[in-house]
């Protein structure tokens, strides 16, 4: 056996000869980036060998001063003797930090009050289906001695009228105790259905009926974040967020799926979005509010239909093949003991219904918190995560499709991008002189990548600079130290130097990269432009646009218009939303209305199969340029580029 260790973890794990460098990390849970699911196609699983000798192969993604030092892809090396490897910074703590919304800011707060007025306003209650109570119980003589369940289930009929109670086994072996600890006077955490059955999921001892909780969770394929919620105000107590640690099997949904078809990988999937994500940030949730797990009680979540079939462990392999049928769309409600969530173990989980194989409950949630639903005016709903879901309509019609725009609004498969967390570069302006870059770190830390917004700026800029043509080429005639050429004369722009922030390596964008960003754009833009012709119209119907997703309110819809990621049309039309998945989960957690709402919504969207529409690749390639080959689409965006050429 052979001997890798692995630092700065300094974790040590036993190989094989000739095993793969990325298996072997993975084996031993040891996170190392691999977006393309180790086709060495996206260069993110780069390490470094400290001691040893591998077997590995040469890549672009690999620069011969890089490869002098020992850098290799982990996914493209052989383990031949003992080593040890270096993972990068980024990649040990890439699970940790995820920005998400605070909703403490007047622009934050204003989106989440305008969700909660969707919901109040349409006649709906804020109402837990989750009771409390606190009750006393007779204690047992020699002439009152039937058993504790029977006592509890008398006192209820008697007090509460409840004719009906019920419990599982897990709460009945709980009883005794709890009742002589106590006294005999506990609040009971219980479910109603109906007025005259109720089901108790939790006892404790005294009065804490001022106590009752629930967690919302948005599960996406690039992060996961959570709030926690006091369910008889509504106030959210904490919140937390992480990168997905399925992200070491593959970058976006369908390299997961692929994933799973291997030997035991369905298993790992789930427990990586269980064990390694959901419950360190529920503990740490729980830790930061002071309350027990055993506290809450309700649980409501959503995500992708390809994630709501890894969290719960089921086969996901047919969304990907044709005819693209889901095991599920709405799935039964699941205790968290079934999967293991830290949470009271009689807590039922809530998944919201997915539409189709590709738009899950996360776009089901966010057309619920965003009230297109209730919209007079025609209203696009944008989701710029990992797989880039639309959804057209208003109050009598709404129909959704999915684009395959991949992980590039999130970082993934871009050199130096990241997702939107502590270090992350999200804004760009380049001097059209000096070509000199003016970045905006989120923390105001030392630059570790560039998310999503960022690299909308960065190409925008990098266009109007002429650093770049339409179709993302660098030129080549710029006297600038930041535009090089490596030895398989692919260009790179450099954005930070590592010597002037004294970090591990340049941050740079590369043709590429860009490459990729444009297709990932234009799968948007071509989705939109199908979406709305699919029903006879254009895109002067559009009276609303509405951004949600990971890529943050740092969007700049000037940017994201010149590079065609976005149709032209008034910059007053488009409006952020926030995480509305997360929202619609919060909503649903808060509102038993809101949630038969939500799936009468689900009920009435028409979901549109872009492939079998033959106008849709010709959008695609059209779209694959900035900001589209067919230049008067974008008349301010032309403009623009008449003005810059004129005063070069």
């Amino acid at each position: 056996m052979i001997n890798v260790k692995f630092l700065p973890a300094a974790i040590e794990i036993k190989a094989e000869k000739g095993e793969n460098l990325l298996e072997v990390a993975r084996r031993g849970n040891v996170f190392i980036d691999a977006p393309c699911n180790g086709t060495a196609a996206c260069g993110k699983c780069k390490v470094k060998v400290i001691e040893g000798n591998v077997d590995t192969n040469g890549s672009h993604h690999i620069k011969e001063v890089e490869m002098k030092e020992g850098y290799v892809l982990a996914c493209d090396t052989k383990v031949i003797e003992d080593i040890i490897i270096e993972t990068s910074a980024n990649q040990s703590d890439y699970l940790v930090g995820m920005k998400i919304e605070d909703l403490s800011g007047p622009k934050d707060q204003a989106i989440f009050e305008r969700a909660r007025a969707q919901v109040l306003n349409n006649g709906m209650r804020f109402c837990s289906y989750i009771k409390k109570d606190y009750i006393e119980i007779d204690i047992p003589t020699l002439n009152d001695n039937i058993s504790d369940w029977d006592r509890i289930k008398r006192h209820l009929r008697n007090n509460l009228g409840y004719s009906k109670v019920f419990c599982r086994l897990p709460m009945l072996r709980r009883i005794p105790s709890i009742l002589r600890e106590s006294g005999f006077k506990v609040t009971i955490t219980h479910i109603p259905r109906g007025d005259s059955r109720t089901t108790i999921v939790n006892m404790e001892i005294g009065d804490t009926t001022n106590r009752l909780y629930g967690v919302a969770l948005d599960i996406g394929t690039t992060s996961v974040a959570a709030f926690l919620v006091d369910l008889y105000g509504g106030k959210l107590l904490a919140k937390a967020s992480a990168g997905n640690a399925q992200m070491k099997y593959g970058g976006d949904v369908i390299h997961r799926i692929m994933y799973s078809t291997k030997k035991n990988g369905l298993e790992k999937l789930t427990y990586a979005v269980i064990h390694e994500t959901i419950n360190p940030l529920l503990r740490k949730m729980y830790s930061d509010a002071g309350i027990d797990k055993n506290e809450v009680t309700a649980f409501v979540a959503a995500g992708n239909t390809t994630m709501c079939h890894l969290l719960l462990g089921v086969y996901p392999d047919n969304l990907r093949l044709e005819p693209y049928i889901p095991a599920f769309s709405r799935a039964p409600f699941i205790k968290a003991s079934e999967l293991e969530l830290e949470a009271n173990p009689e807590t039922f989980l809530y998944i919201l219904p997915s539409i189709a194989s590709y738009v899950g409950g996360d776009i089901t949630a966010g057309v619920l918190a965003s009230g297109i639903w209730t919209s007079e005016e025609n209203v696009i709903f944008i989701d710029l995560g990992t797989n880039g879901e639309i959804v057209f309509g208003n109050k009598d019609y709404l129909v959704t499709c999915a684009c395959s725009a991949g992980p590039a609004f999130e970082g993934g498969e871009i050199s130096s991008g990241m997702r939107a967390a502590g270090g992350a570069i999200e804004r760009v302006e380049i001097d059209k002189n000096s070509f000199q870059p003016k970045i905006k770190i989120i923390n105001n830390e030392e630059p570790k990548g560039i998310c999503g917004s960022g690299i909308i700026d960065l190409i925008a800029e990098m266009l109007k600079a002429g650093i770049i043509d339409r179709k993302g080429k660098i030129n080549r005639n710029l006297p600038s130290n930041r535009i090089r050429f490596d030895e398989y004369n692919i260009g790179e722009y450099v954005l930070a130097f590592k010597d002037d922030w004294d970090i591990h390596e340049d941050i740079t964008i590369t043709e590429i990269d860009i490459d990729n960003f444009i297709k990932a754009k234009g799968a948007v833009y071509s989705g939109v432009s199908t979406l709305i012709n699919s029903l006879g119209m254009d895109l002067s119907i559009i009276d609303k646009v509405y951004i949600a997703g990971g890529i943050g309110n740092s969007l700049s819809i000037d940017r994201a218009i010149e590079i065609g990621l976005f149709p032209d049309i008034e910059k007053e039309k488009f409006m952020y939303i926030g995480n509305s998945s997360l929202m619609g989960c919060y909503l649903t957690l808060m509102s038993e209305d809101a949630r038969r709402k939500m799936e009468e919504v689900a009920g009435q969207m028409t979901y549109i199969e872009l492939s079998t529409y033959p106008s849709y690749m010709d959008e695609f390639i059209s779209a694959c340029f900035l900001p589209h080959t067919d230049i008067e689409r974008f008349p301010t965006v032309e403009k623009k580029l008449q003005h810059q050429d004129g005063s070069n």
